[in-house]
Parts: C-alpha cells; structure tokens; sequence
C-alpha cells in the first residue's frame, strides 16, 4: 500500500489530506506519462484518459483539477460526468483510453473524496505507475532513467481538449440492458441509489427490462450522498419493500461499485447470500469453471459450511476487491466478492458493479421462478459483531503486543465454534474488529475485551 493510494485509490476528506493541488498533479503525471509512453512507442497522438465522479460537492473541484493537469500535459480528457465507477472501468476497456479515473469515495461521507485510477484494461491501475504517480506528488520521480524535477508542459496544438462523453455512459447502459435474458414484467423492485451515482441510471436499466420500479435517495444535492441511504444504511430500503409489497429491493453505495438486496420479506440478503446463490446457480448449469467461489477473509463462517454441503470450493483472500478479482483471473474463477456487496462477475465485468449484480440476482429469481428468501434459505449466517475503532496509527495498534495477546487469547476460547479477525482498513484511519460466533452475545463480549486493549494503550483517537 502506497503512501497516498490505498486499496481503494487515493481517499481523504477534500482538501484537507486529499487537495486540489493533488489532484492537479496526478493529472499532470497521468497525461505526461501516458504522452510519453506513446512517443516510446512510435505514436504522436495525444493520450486519452476518461473521467467519471460520483455527486459530492466536491468532485466538480477534484473534476477540473484534474482536467487542468491532464490538459497541460497535452492529454485529452474524456467526461462521462456523474457515473458509476464499473462504467468507467467499462468504457476504459472497451473504447481503448489510457486509463480511466473516478472521483469517489464509495461509501463514504459526503465530506470524503477520492481519486480511483483504472487502466485500459479496466482493471484497478497496477502498482508500479501508482507509485510512480506519489513519487511525483513527493518531488522525487525517477523513471525512463532519469530524475524529473519538473514535467515538460504542452504547448500550441499539444495542449489537451476536453471531450464531453456522456455516448460512453449511455453506451455502458446499453450493455447492462443486454445482459438482461429475462423480461422483469410484473416484478416490482425497489431500487436504493444512496443519492449516488447511480441514481440517474439503475431505474433506466429496470424500466428497459419491465420491471415496475419504486426508487428512493435519487435526489442527489451534494451532500446527500451515502447519508441514511444505500448499501450502508439499508434500513431504508427494508422498510419500502415491506410497506410496498415488493418483490425484491436492491441498494447501491455511492459509486454504485457494490450492492446488497432485501428480500420480500425485507431481510438482508448480504455479498456472502449473493456469493451462495449464484454460485450455486452457476454450479447447477456446469458454468462455475473451476468448481470455485473467491471470497475474502471477512466472509461468514455459515457460508463455507453452506459451499461444503453442495460441494463447492473456495478461497479466501485479503479484504479488497482488487485482490478478489487479481486471484481470479489468475485462477480461471469466474465469481468472487465480499460480503460488503462487492461482487464481481468475471465474464462480463472487470470490477465490482452493483447494477450488474442486482440484474444478476434477478436472473436467479426469475430462472428458478423462486422468491429471494427461499434462494437465501439453505445458507445459515453466523452472528457476527464489526466494531470500527479510530484509531492514531493503524500499524502501531494492530501489531501492539497486548493487543495481540489479547487476540490470541479469543482465538483459544472460540476454538472451533467461531472467529475473531483484526484487520487495518484499507482507506479510513481505523482498526476494524470482527468476532463471529454461536450467539450475538458471545460475539459483543469478545469484541469488547479487543477494543478495551485498545484503547487501554492509548491508540485509540476518540
């Protein structure tokens, strides 16, 4: 993990720890970079980079500074406008740009942004260029052999343009429409768009397919994001499809890169539910190559056991999207996510998508002809405590021996009949610590006793 960039790009609150002026320079870098990459190559034309952002007050300001960056680097920058992070990773991979970047901090508060860069294949952008990127920020780039004290600027005609490209997001929602191999009419669905990014395309995509669709946050104001709505705070969407009587519900996060469902009889039907179903749907149809399901250390205990008794197999990798999807191409694996909701669907997605995954979903139901409860029913969910601690240095507080002890001490008093796991984010300065076990009881004291370490060391900043 980078010093800037963490798993999930580089994320901070706007312009305290992620500013315009970075922003600026990682266009700067981005569109000199690739510029210069061609020339090595033979080609004179100018870079093509395409940019999406989610509807945060703030990703206009982080928009235009990393236009102003690409630009006077000579590349053209392509604008999808606000969009979804899976149709940026779309549009990079099928109309041949560069690279592609989404301003989002996913999840997160309104006050949060983020800068996500994707490669032309639409995959998350490798390691090595990222750090190239954060050693130009720090004033130490090196690279083609040399040290860079300052990036040449374009001039005259090798000044970039902009490009408006809202074709290539309508072009994405075509794509999602044509996977869609069941009519959705006489299904009523309830759609949750966190006030994000999708809320000016999930309802197109159902409404093409025939669905009878009831929407609630896609009334984006800047700040609105995320705020008592989407994957997040699902409680929402649990109380329309009741009310409703609707068939199924869908919530989305604020980049629309995850989703989470609520069956008709408004539970939650988590990433480890969706993992479970269409695995399972994939294994009845001989479609799951490799006989395997790719999770992350975060998924339930009740889930393997559920693989075990059909016969599927699986593994675990470290919490992040990007390592699910790294495992699967490189093992032929053609289903893999989080319980988060991050989903990935190998044959027809690069990352995550949150509108593919409740289209998905719908294919089950309506292959099956079976309700989202009874497709959810064989898989027993162990309950689980997840308590997010604040902490002043993540490392320090993670590998604090007392904090350690105390881990290992949980570990021997759950034996076999739960887990305790520790983990740094990714993204947030926070320690997360999870407990699952037989009881939710069980599951609070364990996780207490951890976070008392914590904060009886003094790592805690709150």
């Amino acid at each position: 993990m980078g010093k800037y960039f963490g798993t999930d790009g580089f994320r901070g609150e706007a312009n305290e720890n992620l500013t315009a002026d970075q922003a600026y320079k990682v266009g700067r870098f981005l569109g000199w970079y690739y510029g210069e990459m061609r020339r090595r190559n033979g080609n004179d034309t100018a870079p093509r980079i395409v940019i999406g952002k989610d509807t945060r007050r703030s990703s206009y300001m982080f928009e235009y500074s990393l236009v102003g960056g690409l630009t006077a680097s000579g590349a053209d920058a392509y604008l999808l406008h606000v969009t979804t992070t899976p149709s940026v990773a779309y549009v990079a991979r099928v109309d041949e740009f560069d690279c592609g970047i989404m301003i989002s901090a996913s999840h997160n508060p309104y006050y949060d942004n983020g800068i996500k860069l994707i490669n032309s294949q639409g995959e998350k952008m490798d390691e090595e260029t990222i750090l190239l990127i954060e050693d130009y920020i720090d004033d130490k780039l090196e690279v083609f052999g040399k040290k860079w004290d300052k990036l040449p600027f374009a001039h005259k005609d090798r000044i970039g343009c902009t490009v408006d490209y809202v074709s290539g997001r309508n072009r994405y929602i075509g794509y999602l429409i044509s996977l869609g191999m069941y009519s959705f009419r006489g299904v009523k669905v309830g759609l949750d768009c966190a006030n994000g990014s999708s809320w000016n395309i999930a309802k197109s995509v159902f409404d093409a397919l025939g669905a009878t669709t009831y929407v609630i946050n896609a009334e984006p104001n800047g700040t609105n994001i995320n705020t008592n709505a989407g994957s997040t705070h699902i409680e929402g969407l649990q109380k329309l499809v009741v009310e409703k009587g609707l068939d199924v519900g869908f919530a989305y996060d604020g980049d629309a890169d995850r989703c989470l469902c609520v069956d008709e009889k408004g539970d939650v039907i988590t990433g480890d539910h969706i993992l479970y179903i269409y695995g399972r749907y994939m294994k009845e149809r001989g479609k799951l190559l490799t006989n395997t399901v790719v999770t992350t250390v975060m998924s339930n205990f009740g889930l393997y056991k559920a693989f075990d008794e059909i016969g599927i197999d699986y593994v675990k990798t470290a919490v992040g999207d990007k390592y699910v999807y790294e495992y699967m191409i490189k093992n032929g694996c053609r289903i893999g996510g989080e319980q988060s909701g991050h989903i990935i669907f190998s044959k027809y997605a690069s990352t995550g998508d949150g509108i593919l995954t409740s289209l998905k979903m719908m294919e089950v139901m309506m292959a099956r002809k079976k309700k989202m409860s009874e497709l959810a029913a064989p898989l027993t969910i162990y309950p689980q405590v997840l308590v997010n601690v604040r902490v002043k240095d993540k490392a320090l507080a993670q590998n604090d021996e007392d904090v350690q002890s105390m881990v290992k001490a949980v570990t021997e008093k759950l034996g076999d009949t739960g887990r305790i796991l520790v983990r740094e984010s990714g993204t947030e300065p926070l320690i997360r610590v999870m407990v699952e076990a037989e009881s939710h009881e069980i599951c609070q004291t364990y996780v207490d006793e951890v976070i008392d370490v914590i904060h009886a060391k003094g790592h805690a900043s709150e």
